[in-house]
């Protein structure tokens, strides 16, 4: 969570005009009341363009570079402001960061059709049924999917091509990509084709481009659901095995947006598994083998899982974004790793271990015995010839252990669980 601003009961007020390449003349009344009485106006020289043909007394200002660092300071002293974003402020834009910094109270919105709704008009596709991908700040790997359409929204001109590469790489070549340029304006064009053949050279900088993701014959389909086969990731046999990480997952419990500590991670298929689950998760992963770190980065890109990799743990826990789960699947019985990953969840967050050795087992008794929570064991057997016949094998069982760390909690000392 980023800081809110506290705002005294006079505070200016931001006012936040979503705009279409159309311009002024697709804004609604209300927007246009807005802008006309506006004192100061912040946009990009592009948005600040379109008002160039209005008779507006506001004096208008780029956005400094970079923004983000400033944006806590930047409208001190100015009165009210009014802000210029593109379609739908709330959609991947300036209003959420605004609402996020200021609070929703002083900041207002008044959103213009977003390019996604376009784009979704012009392919005759319902808006509900289409994921949304910003590659405005995320690597083009991140917008492989294997199956279903998306609206993928554009960094620049060169995205498309990007795209076509990436997903041509991904065994995604067949898929078709249609991009839309200046939707709703007087220059609105669009092109597409086969990823595989893409052929088009840069066009225009705003963009977004529409794809039907067509995997391969010979990939299978990859389900939604937890549980992915071993052979779909990159490994060297250190790696949970299905039906234990579809159990891992259910007790994980994820949520869109959150991430995820995977400690011990090895090939990082919890993380990926976590990160595919809903919008917006994503994971950090934890692994001291260089070599398992290279197999989590070459998964983390074959599926477009939004991870950062770092080596030994805890001593790299201070330089990762917080997290909203851990999943400690390796080295339960590390001195103090189990205190650590404990200390550094947040209140009401989860904490799922898995162990196999006897000692790791009386380990998590221990915790269980203090903290509560839920232990299971999971046993899994698989059918084998035996002579002519078949009989039952079975894998070593996994015993789990799962809380949620309460509101008001002590933490343990390390070395004392």
């Amino acid at each position: 969570m980023g800081t809110v601003i506290c705002m005294a009961q006079d505070a200016a007020m931001i006012t936040v005009i979503g705009i279409g390449a159309d311009g002024v003349d697709g804004l609604s009344v209300r927007s246009r009341r807005e802008l006309q009485r506006a004192s100061v106006i912040f946009g990009s020289l592009r948005q600040l363009e379109l008002l160039a043909e209005e008779s507006l007394t506001a004096e208008c200002r780029l956005w400094p570079s970079p923004l983000l660092p400033a944006l806590s300071t930047m409208f001190d002293d100015l009165g009210d402001v009014h802000v210029l974003a593109s379609g739908d402020p709330m959609l991947h834009g300036i209003g959420t960061t605004l609402t996020r910094l200021y609070g929703a109270r002083r900041v207002h919105v008044f959103p213009h059709v977003s390019s996604v709704s376009l784009a979704c008009a012009r392919m005759g596709w319902a808006v509900n049924d289409v994921e949304i991908i910003s590659l405005v700040n995320a690597p083009v790997d991140s917008a492989r999917r294997y199956g279903g359409r998306a609206v993928v929204l554009s960094r620049n001109a060169n995205t498309p091509g990007e795209l076509a590469r990436s997903l041509t790489d991904s065994a995604l070549g067949a898929s078709q990509l249609t991009v839309w340029e200046q939707l709703g304006g007087a220059t609105e064009r669009s092109f597409g084709g086969v990823a595989r053949h893409w052929d088009h050279p840069p066009g225009d900088a705003l963009n977004v481009i529409a794809v039907e993701y067509v995997p391969a014959e010979d990939v299978a389909t990859l389900a939604l659901v937890a549980g992915l086969p071993e052979d779909v990731f990159e490994h060297d046999g250190q790696i949970t095995k299905r039906e234990i990480r579809a159990v891992t997952l259910a007790s994980l419990a994820p949520r869109p947006g959150q991430r995820l500590w995977d400690v011990g991670a090895g090939s990082g298929s919890v993380a990926i598994e976590w990160c595919r689950s809903g919008a917006g998760c994503r994971a950090s992963a934890f692994e001291i083998a260089p070599p398992r770190r290279a197999a989590i980065a070459v998964n983390a890109t074959r599926f477009g899982a939004d991870i950062e990799v770092f080596d030994s743990a805890p001593q790299n826990f201070e330089q990762a974004t917080a997290p909203d789960a851990i999943f400690l699947g390796g080295g339960v019985t590390q001195p103090g790793l189990l205190d650590a990953c404990w200390s550094h969840l947040p209140a009401g967050g989860r904490l799922v271990v898995n162990a196999v050795t006897a000692e790791s087992e009386a380990l998590l008794l221990q915790w269980y015995s203090r903290h509560g929570g839920e232990l299971r064991r999971y046993r899994v057997e698989d059918a084998a010839p035996l002579g002519g016949f078949t009989s039952w094998r079975s894998r070593l069982p996994v015993t789990q252990w799962s809380a949620e760390k309460p509101m008001s909690d002590v933490f343990p000392q390390a070395g004392h669980p």
